[in-house]
């Protein structure tokens, strides 16, 4: 038995501990000025997402967007590293394998939040400094401005773990020039500062070390406007002269990612990058080589699909796609290579691309009945 003191030493290590964890601690809600500010508050995780701060931040917004004395939203991440690395894949895998609710909440809660925030009726403004991968690009690539810094790095690199470019991805990835879309969802290409911009997925550049002077006047605008927000970013992104003068880092290659990830089929794009054999043909090869063939076939189709549909039909299509991922075998094994054992060498099945069949897929995108999102 444990001695008294020993015990109270537990019962406040147990405290401390759960107001570590505790909900309060992992996003921080506050009203200032006119903005509402979402602060994700857990650095040491690069502010990936877990279902409690879903929790918190979805009917904060609902009220913000309700309150008139709110005029903007703003979101950041705490710790100077990233805004927010994506989602507690960790907790969604421990919870798949066992049948756990948490495999179906946490997309459905995570998709409602996506939906709030692309249809948000007060102006969004998103910080995207640092890390801004997967579901951190889900808090932020749906609202109305996203602020990208020197130091944001970008990408969507989920079919290099069994998963396919969610929150989504259906929706804005092949609505960005050309094929770049379709590019960064297949192979998981990083961006890095103001090719972010380029891309266009940030709406603005603004350095670093500017950020508490933008929020601070952001914090101070009166009863401002959609364009008084904008012109206050504007004024900010045009005296921002890092890298202005840098090319983009995908110019050199955009005929030839238009030219080869235009195929209807990944078979295809695979030939075709074959028969291409330029170094960077080559190098993109050995880069797809690396996914996992069943989420290759299911994002192409998701892009291919989202790229006519309606931010609600995407994303109810998505979490489709994240439930057949739950009931497969790629997204665990993923997790394995990747974050769990790290010997980067996962065992995909089926291997090839030529073993996902049509009907596989097909499989993927039907309808759930009484389980579908619904929005």
């Amino acid at each position: 038995r444990l001695k008294p003191f020993n015990r109270l030493q537990v019962i406040l290590q147990h405290l401390k501990m759960s107001k570590h964890t505790d909900s309060t601690g992992e996003v921080l809600l506050e009203k200032r000025g006119g903005a509402g500010i979402i602060t994700l508050n857990r650095p040491k995780a690069l502010n990936a997402l877990n279902l409690s701060m879903i929790q918190q931040i979805y009917p904060q917004i609902k009220t913000w967007e309700q309150d008139p004395e709110t005029f903007l939203i703003i979101i950041k991440g705490t710790g100077g590293k990233a805004f927010c690395a994506g989602g507690d894949i960790r907790a969604i895998t421990d919870a798949g394998k066992v049948g756990g609710r948490l495999a179906q909440d946490f997309f459905r809660e995570e998709y409602i939040l996506n939906n709030a925030i692309g249809t948000c009726k007060k102006p969004y403004v998103a910080l995207i400094d640092g890390i801004t991968m997967g579901g951190g690009v889900g808090l932020s690539v749906h609202g109305h401005f996203r602020v990208a810094t020197e130091k944001t790095l970008f990408a969507m690199p989920e079919t290099a773990i069994g998963l396919f470019p969610d929150v989504g991805g259906g929706y804005f990835l092949p609505r960005l020039s050309g094929k770049i879309g379709y590019y960064l969802a297949l192979t998981g290409f990083r961006l890095k500062g103001r090719d972010v911009l380029k891309a266009g997925i940030a709406t603005h550049f603004v350095e670093s070390e500017k950020l508490p002077a933008l929020e601070k006047d952001l914090i101070a605008l009166k009863s401002p406007s959609t364009e008084n927000i904008a012109d206050l970013l504007n004024s900010y992104h045009v005296k921002s002269k890092i890298d202005q003068e840098k090319e983009f880092v995908l110019d050199e290659h955009m005929e030839k990612i238009n030219s080869l990830f235009s195929a209807n089929s990944m078979e295809e794009i695979v030939k075709k990058l074959k028969q291409d054999g330029s170094p960077f043909a080559i190098k993109q090869l050995e880069t797809i080589n690396k996914m996992s063939p069943t989420s290759l076939k299911m994002t192409l189709r998701q892009l291919r699909e989202g790229a006519s549909m309606s931010l609600q039909d995407v994303l109810t299509m998505e979490y489709r796609l994240s439930q057949a991922c739950m009931r497969g075998h790629d997204f665990y094994e993923g997790v394995r290579a990747v974050l769990i054992d790290k010997d980067q060498s996962p065992r995909w099945k089926p291997a090839a691309l030529e073993e996902v069949s049509d009907e596989f897929v097909d499989d993927c995108f039907k309808p759930l009945g009484n389980n579908d999102l619904k929005l």
